[in-house]
């Protein structure tokens, strides 16, 4: 790719950049949004790119700075919002953010990793199985909105469908249960972003150079995460097939 995770540490640190808790910019500093920018393409090898704003009133009606009748305020990228690819300098990031002051920093999916997203009353529970079976975990984040986004392997956006039918999932059980795969055209807000004017979307379990470098594979923990979310819904009859709290794969032979 050109770039080696974690080369541009030094720098990072020099401009103080955060991951997990928001905060405010200091006077001369620069915002916690471009400082966390800088990090994810610079240490982490990760595409960014500015997204919209989300302001909540109170009442709690939410408006997007995009100015449109959003569906998803805070949540998109700025029409000229430009992509800052993995491995630019931190000052690279910095600078696009001075652009675009307040820009919530999304994600770009489908190249470095795809995301499965899950409602996070069942991504906890089954996120705290995977971490007592010791299954591979990637990143991990949790939206206010109530959704938590698991990192695995670029390619789970196609692999899910296939895997699905493998395993004789009834069709449209994902919908059901309220799981997604995101992969190419999609973007996830990353801390510290402001997620729908709900508040800032923090890290389960942040990235590491090995989680960064190698997420794993959707299949390892999509039984685990259906199986979870099959519980919390509710949905009656027997629950998706496949280990439930173990990697789902298909048949031998």
């Amino acid at each position: 790719m050109g770039f080696t995770i974690g080369s541009g540490l030094r720098e990072v640190r020099e401009l103080r950049l955060v991951t997990g808790r928001p905060r405010r910019a200091r006077r001369g500093g620069h915002a916690p949004q471009a400082t966390a920018a800088a990090e994810y393409t610079a240490r982490w090898g990760w595409d960014v790119r500015p997204g919209a704003r989300a302001r909540r009133f109170p009442g709690g009606r939410v408006e997007c700075s995009c100015g449109a009748d959003c569906g998803a305020p805070g949540a998109h990228p700025l029409p000229a919002g430009e992509v800052i690819p993995a491995g630019s300098s931190p000052a690279q990031a910095v600078r696009a953010w001075t652009r675009t002051p307040g820009a919530a920093v999304l994600l770009p999916t489908g190249r470095m990793f795809d995301v499965i997203e899950v409602p996070a009353g069942a991504g906890r529970r089954a996120l705290l199985r995977m971490e007592r079976m010791g299954l591979p975990l990637g990143p991990v984040a949790e939206s206010p909105a109530g959704r938590m986004w698991f990192f695995v392997a670029p390619g789970a956006a196609g692999e899910v469908p296939r895997l699905q039918h493998r395993m004789g999932w009834p069709d449209g059980l994902p919908d059901r249960l309220g799981l997604r795969v995101l992969g190419p055209g999609c973007h996830v807000p990353a801390p510290p972003s402001d997620h729908g004017g709900r508040g800032h979307v923090r890290w389960l379990r942040p990235p590491s150079p090995e989680a960064a470098a190698r997420p794993p594979q959707a299949r390892l923990l999509l039984g685990a995460l259906a199986y979870a979310c099959h519980t919390r819904a509710g949905t009656g009859g027997a629950p998706p097939h496949g280990p439930p709290l173990g990697p789902l794969v298909g048949p031998r032979g």
